[in-house]
């Protein structure tokens, strides 16, 4: 492995890339922050062209209105930005926040949790169905179908940054990141973006428009949670683990594969529970 520390296996040069867009006075823009933007406005969007379309529903009747996804573009982003806070904190580095308890609104600094994320939005998306009388299978269903995108381009920042790197590699494609120590790394974050944002949402659109799995509430939503799963667990073996928790129990799981382990169970479970209610009527 010591050859591995000659920057010139390094085929590709890290492109540096400034991860701050422009500033004005102390207000600084950042390509992450931008990212998370970008994600929720596009997964708003884009729910809306879904709900448009009465055909991709059961019984031709879409679930919700459009001034409910436009209502629960609020709750989506505190779902993102708490549950992603709060979910770093406990899953990744609680001792040093304890410590520290002032870093915990230090967000610019970066810390979020997908799977924090996905826990605040989940619950965000329950409350609000339930508050609106929306099918809540179907609200998730409508939100997981653009989701992808957001975290393509957030794994794309993280690119950018610098951070979250991979692990010491040799092959070609292999980078030297400015913070990554002078070792060839795997560029994680681009295969991260490629799987959980381009195939991801590719999968997802194939089942939405010409497998018509948005008639079986649970479906899409399901594939989402079972696929990103399965995604983060394979990128999990090229990815450093975080320094401060390293391998757990002595072996090569990361804590990322430990919180996408469930997420696999659990969208196969919805996967198989799914029905489509039109399938009943006829019979």
């Amino acid at each position: 492995m010591s050859e591995l520390l000659v920057p010139t296996f390094a085929a590709i040069a890290f492109p540096e890339i400034d991860p701050v867009i422009f500033s004005i006075g102390p207000i600084a823009v950042h390509w992450y922050g931008l990212g998370y933007v970008v994600g929720i406005l596009f997964a708003w969007w884009y729910a809306k062209k879904l709900i448009s379309k009465p055909r991709l529903w059961a019984n031709n009747t879409p679930p919700m209105k459009p001034i409910d996804l436009d209502d629960f573009v609020l709750w989506a982003a505190l779902g993102v930005v708490l549950g992603g806070r709060i979910g770093y904190i406990l899953f990744y580095d609680f001792a040093k926040y304890i410590a520290n308890p002032l870093d915990i609104f230090k967000v610019w600094e970066g810390g979020m949790s997908f799977h924090g994320g996905m826990l605040g939005t989940t619950l965000a998306m329950v409350l609000f169905a339930r508050s609106r009388k929306i099918n809540i299978s179907s609200m998730l269903d409508t939100v997981a179908a653009g989701v992808p995108v957001g975290l393509g381009l957030v794994r794309v920042a993280n690119f950018i940054n610098s951070e979250l790197w991979g692990r010491e590699t040799d092959v070609p494609w292999g980078m030297v990141f400015p913070t990554g120590g002078p070792v060839v790394r795997h560029p994680s974050q681009l295969y991260e973006a490629a799987l959980e944002g381009i195939v991801l949402f590719a999968v997802l659109a194939v089942l939405i428009f010409y497998g018509r799995k948005l008639k079986s509430p649970r479906f899409i939503s399901g594939t989402f949670v079972a696929l990103y799963g399965l995604s983060r667990i394979f990128v999990e073996f090229f990815r450093e683990p975080d320094a401060q928790l390293g391998y757990l129990f002595g072996g090569w799981l990361t804590m990322g594969m430990v919180l996408s382990i469930p997420m696999v169970i659990i969208g196969l479970a919805f996967i198989l529970s799914a029905r489509n209610p039109e399938v009943k009527t006829q019979r």
